[in-house]
């Protein structure tokens, strides 16, 4: 309400007492927005297509009577550090996802940030090795001072099919991969280019409000660059490559997984070209039909050039 009040009272504004030079950093605070933003719609949208495939898979499973007892859909999310971003990824995957509180499980070295959301029905644990075996995604929002006491709490704990997501600056994918003695890693790796409406991000006053606007949801696209921040296909690749990591982990055969992985695409973006087993894999490489996909280290997928890069980046349509 404050806010609010003094919101036209220019002698109150955030820019008023700062000086020519410290003016001329102002583009920082669109950087810090733009990257809190687009961290959040893109790890939601992860969340989103990880889900879908979870659900497709079962629902295979369950039409060829191969159900595994007790086996869930629901995807497991674990968030390691209630700061800054640790706090708005949360709230995006409350608000935004379709993710439901009993879902979620949080682990913060500063249990006082967590009460608001341990009153939604979020459950903190204060246990980084139980959150690890417990997690199908989990998200690392630490500091990177605090990187090497959590990847030791880390190491050893983490199954091979629980996709880590790390939004800790400054630690290279591979080196994390070294940390941690696990390959199943996302970071994303952003860049910053100069953009007339860099500035648009600006507007998220309210993270959960701004993901409904089309204009900042079109500005965060990772293979634009409208909001002067770029992610790019080394990303994407990741992304597809680790939707793939699931299907082996589940021991479904390569056309399977296509089949699921072309269907989720198709839904999104009708003109997307399918994605065969080439796509993935060098075309040298031979698989039969009921022989899952050998597993990708997503490491390497985002530090080297894959046949899932060449192909995206010759395709208009993907």
């Amino acid at each position: 309400m404050e806010d609010d009040l003094l919101a036209d009272v220019r002698s109150f504004s955030f820019e008023n007492p700062l000086t020519e030079d410290e003016k001329e950093l102002l583009y920082l605070r669109a950087r810090s927005a733009g990257l809190t933003f687009c961290g959040c719609a893109h790890a939601s949208f992860l969340c989103k297509l990880v889900h879908s495939l979870r659900c497709l898979i079962k629902s295979r499973r369950a039409n060829r009577d191969s159900l595994v007892p007790g086996e869930d859909s629901d995807l497991c999310v674990g968030i390691i550090g209630m700061g800054h971003m640790g706090r708005q990824l949360l709230t995006s995957l409350l608000e935004k996802s379709g993710i439901k509180p009993s879902q979620i499980k949080i682990s913060s070295r500063t249990p006082d940030s967590a009460v608001e959301f341990i009153q939604k029905g979020v459950e903190c644990v204060f246990d980084n090795r139980r959150l690890a075996a417990w997690a199908d995604v989990l998200f690392l929002c630490s500091l990177p001072s605090h990187l090497p006491k959590v990847c030791a709490d880390l190491h050893s704990h983490l199954s091979k099919s629980c996709l880590v997501y790390s939004f800790t600056s400054a630690v290279p994918v591979n080196r994390l991969a070294q940390l941690l003695g696990h390959d199943f890693i996302l970071k994303p790796q952003y860049d910053f280019v100069a953009c007339d409406t860099a500035d648009v991000v600006l507007t998220c006053t309210h993270l959960t409000t701004a993901l409904t606007d089309h204009l900042l949801i079109k500005a965060s696209c990772p293979l634009t660059m409208s909001s002067g921040i770029y992610l790019g296909l080394s990303w994407v690749c990741a992304v597809l490559y680790s939707l793939l990591n699931i299907c082996t982990s589940t021991s479904l055969g390569s056309s399977d997984a296509l089949s699921l992985i072309n269907r989720i695409l198709k839904e999104k973006w009708p003109l997307a070209v399918d994605l065969n087993t080439h796509s993935y894999i060098s075309a040298s490489s031979t698989l039969l039909t009921e022989e899952p996909f050998p597993w990708i280290s997503l490491a390497d997928a985002q530090t080297k050039e894959t046949p899932l890069l060449c192909f995206l980046s010759s395709s208009t349509y993907m």
